[in-house]
């Protein structure tokens, strides 16, 4: 087992036709990182742990709750010198006290936490409309059933680990969506531009939802009751 680990460590790296041996640490993506980063870090967080420090960690990413500024203050110096006896370094950038109750907030994991409210950090929001841009060009030659069954599997894998955000998310990015299919539709009735205005008519959301559209306004309804229950 240890060899098996000493090689994943040394490990070469290929970039396009360029290759070399990391010198220090785990590969970035490297399937194993995310393991031993939780072998290396568990003291850590029985440390933390017994100061009295809320962790949430994921890998080598981690948020530390705190109720005060002298309280965070504090957890950042056991952390700091915590790394430092250990040989690692904490990020000069993404390594920083911030006050979540306040705009702007911090991003972990994907989603922007902000004003005890949750919501998709950009990029996140950037690579999925990536995603829906490429199956809803106008020019489009796939019948609405078809671009319907590639949308939906796209929809509910995201909402699958985005469903703990803002329910504003969700009604906007259907708009959108339903916005960018009228879009081919109106193309393919001879009509050009996006899709608005009387569209909304010809088209409406209740034809999409006919049609098998997935709704991430109403899977976050559902998903809502749920939890209630």
């Amino acid at each position: 087992m240890l060899s098996l680990l000493e090689g994943f460590l040394h490990q070469r790296i290929m970039e396009g036709m360029k290759g070399w041996t990391p010198t220090a640490g785990t590969p970035q993506g490297a399937v194993v990182s995310p393991l031993l980063a939780n072998i290396y870090l568990d003291p850590l967080d029985h440390l933390l742990a017994e100061r009295g420090f809320q962790v949430i960690r994921y890998a080598d990413d981690l948020v530390i709750l705190c109720r005060s500024q002298a309280e965070a203050h504090e957890a950042l110096t056991v952390l700091a010198d915590w790394a430092g006896q250990a040989g690692l370094s904490l990020h000069p950038d993404k390594t920083r006290l911030i006050d979540a109750t306040q705009a702007g907030g911090f991003e972990f994991l994907g989603y922007l936490f902000e004003q005890g409210r949750r919501w998709p950090r950009k990029k996140s929001l950037q690579r999925f409309k990536t995603k829906i841009r490429q199956l809803t060009k106008r020019n489009n030659g796939h019948s609405l059933s078809g671009i319907i069954a590639a949308l939906n599997p796209i929809l509910w894998g995201w909402f699958g680990y985005f469903k703990h955000s803002h329910r504003y998310t969700f009604e906007r990015l259907d708009r959108w969506i339903r916005v960018r299919l009228r879009g081919i539709l109106r193309r393919r009735a001879g009509l050009r531009g996006r899709g608005r205005g009387q569209d909304h008519v010809r088209w409406t959301n209740r034809f999409f939802a006919e049609q098998g559209l997935c709704s991430l306004k109403i899977a976050h309804a559902l998903a809502c009751q749920s939890s209630r229950r």
